[in-house]
């Protein structure tokens, strides 16, 4: 079988390298090589010349650990647009489900209308005239279309409309729409998801956070090592939630990722509030599949190791069958009404 593995090239190899990217590609690569296919690396650049290097190589399947391009989210989707439209097998989620996701009021309406537990939220965009949401306090402010905790700090966190105010007014020098929702206090979950199997749940160990901060997953806590809210925010797997809670969380989850139309793997970020009711937070399409990523983690407690997961997720992505196949066509003009003895004379 031969492989291409997709990644941010802009991102990966600049003048900054994102070493990060590299070693999950590295990681990807080495599973695929001892199963004796062929994998080859594939930046993705905004010139688009790497459309051409798939289209001329034919491979079998994308591995498609791209989550934007040069950095930039909303180019994640269009990226999978590709090779929807190129034909080719890929890991994860459609262009699709991985645009409604990148869409937080969006994918939030989505699952309040299926009935899933949702903070009230409201979006609040720049120059829109819509004066300031009631969602209650204290409230937390993130940018609508944006991932891996862009834009979240400690001062995300309001407690006041003066406050709320001046966060959103600071958020729409960058952003033209913001999130504004209901803080919700108590536990963090993550819940990962690999085709339909609930992988163990995982918490956010706050326990440590230093006196006075918020407890939640802020840029700094993801991304800069060894500060006080990166040390303050420890994943665990599992989370000791006992057994029914774990059930609980498990089937909203998982409830809300066949809401959004995932596949192959996904992960859905939850809090648990003091009276023990769950709330849907995030819903992420395309979660970081790197080897020390919490996706990982909590396959590895299912008893996958790496290499197991990366083979389960492809095969996943070869199996799936979306969309309409030329063999489908029969059955599709029936079902539209279509007499086919007089369609064909």
């Amino acid at each position: 079988m031969k492989v291409a593995i997709l990644f941010d090239g802009a991102s990966a190899l600049g003048k900054t390298p994102d070493m990060l990217i590299l070693e999950a590609v590295e990681a990807v690569e080495q599973v695929f090589a001892e199963d004796g296919h062929e994998a080859v690396r594939i930046p993705v650049n905004p010139d688009a010349r790497w459309m051409e290097r798939v289209r001329k190589a034919k491979f079998d399947l994308a591995f498609n650990l791209c989550e934007g391009v040069d950095g930039v989210a909303a180019l994640e989707p269009a990226v999978i647009a590709a090779l929807e439209l190129m034909g080719l097998p890929y890991t994860g989620s459609s262009s699709a489900t991985t645009t409604l996701c990148l869409r937080k009021h969006l994918v939030n309406t989505m699952l309040d209308r299926a009935g899933l537990p949702v903070p009230r939220w409201a979006i609040v965009r720049r120059d829109g005239g819509t004066g300031l949401p009631a969602v209650g306090f204290p409230a937390i402010c993130k940018p609508a279309a944006e991932d891996a905790s862009l834009g979240v700090e400690q001062r995300s966190v309001v407690r006041t409309a003066r406050a709320l105010a001046e966060r959103v007014d600071a958020m729409h020098e960058c952003w033209d729409e913001v999130l504004v929702q209901r803080y919700i206090d108590g536990r963090e979950v993550n819940v990962g998801i690999v085709g339909n199997q609930v992988l163990p749940i995982a918490e956010v160990d706050f326990t440590s956070m230093p006196r006075g901060l918020w407890r939640i997953v802020s840029y700094r806590s993801k991304w800069v090592t060894g500060s006080d809210e990166d040390l303050g925010a420890a994943p665990q797997c599992p989370a000791d939630l006992g057994d029914q809670l774990t059930a609980e969380v498990g089937a909203i989850a998982l409830a809300a990722w066949r809401a959004v139309g995932g596949a192959g793997y996904g992960r859905v970020d939850m809090r648990i509030d003091r009276h023990g009711r769950p709330w849907v937070l995030e819903v992420n399409a395309n979660p970081d599949a790197s080897p020390g990523a919490g996706l990982s983690r909590m396959a590895l407690a299912a008893g996958l190791d790496y290499p197991a997961l990366v083979r389960l997720i492809a095969t996943h992505a070869l199996t799936a069958r979306d969309g309409v196949r030329p063999d489908d066509w029969t059955l599709t003009q029936r079902l539209s009404g279509v007499d086919l003895a007089l369609a064909n004379g």
